[in-house]
């Protein structure tokens, strides 16, 4: 805090000088946003698909890397029918290194959990 001369009664006043580290200190704060517990639910089960669905993809592409196809559950949920979501999803795995049988294991599989979200 610093003071400026006194000169007379009615001229007081004090400096308040605030530092740009404070000010930026401040601004770094996040909000974190807070979800019910239904909401929370959901959010896991969802997750919980999309892990297992990436696991499954490296296996059916002997990829320990990020996999040569990328499924986007969103897409496959707004496909109406199961007919149409197979079709998709078999066009997408058309390349993968692991049997014909796999593939349909892991189609069927994802058709199940997809149904439960």
């Amino acid at each position: 805090m610093e003071r400026s001369p006194v000169k007379s009664n009615k001229e007081l006043h004090v400096n308040f000088e605030t530092e740009k580290v404070e000010i930026h200190e401040r601004k770094k704060k996040f909000l974190t946003a807070k979800y019910g517990t239904h909401q929370m639910n959901l959010i896991k089960k969802r997750l919980g698909v999309e892990m297992w669905m990436y696991d499954e993809l490296q296996f059916l592409f002997n990829s320990t890397d990020d996999c040569e196809v990328e499924l986007d559950l969103d897409e496959l949920l707004d496909i109406d029918g199961d007919s149409g979501r197979r079709n998709w999803l078999k066009e997408k795995l058309i390349n993968a290194k692991q049997s014909q049988d796999a593939v349909k294991k892991f189609i069927d599989e994802l058709m199940s959990r997809a149904k439960t979200l």
